[in-house]
């Protein structure tokens, strides 16, 4: 386990404290922030989470989801992306998570290498972990 005060977790620290002074960082936690202050929003957000848990287990359970249950979701869904604050709370969520994983690839492949990766090993277009889907 690595020391609270070892060079690596001071280090850490500035990396993340680089990472909150980012513009890109800030404008991701105002549309969180809008998102949350919005009741509207998050109802539909909700909603749309809602209903695909429920297809989601209708599947699970051998269950053929109806042509009219996929359409009510899809303008379920289209209603949160019609909604500027649900869709900037999307946009924010899928970049913090493009953010998270870039960062945590590089570290992951820092380990796996031995050394600093260099561009060539960066662009393996292999998985940053096991089952992420995120490639």
């Amino acid at each position: 386990m690595v020391q609270d005060d070892s060079l690596v977790m001071r280090k850490t620290r500035e990396l993340c404290e680089v990472i909150v002074a980012q513009p890109e960082f800030r404008s991701i936690q105002e549309r969180v922030s809008a998102f949350e202050a919005d009741p509207e929003a998050r109802r539909l957000y909700d909603s749309l989470v809602e209903r695909h848990q429920q297809l989601q287990r209708q599947q699970e359970m051998g269950r053929v989801i109806g042509d009219d249950e996929m359409d009510d979701f899809d303008k379920l869904r289209q209603q949160v992306f019609d909604n500027g604050v649900a869709k900037g709370f999307l946009d924010a969520r899928e970049q913090a998570h493009n953010f998270q994983m870039s960062v945590r690839r590089f570290v992951s492949k820092t380990f796996e290498l031995g050394r600093l990766p260099e561009p060539e090993d960066m662009d393996g277009g292999g998985c940053c972990e096991s089952g992420c889907s995120c490639h």
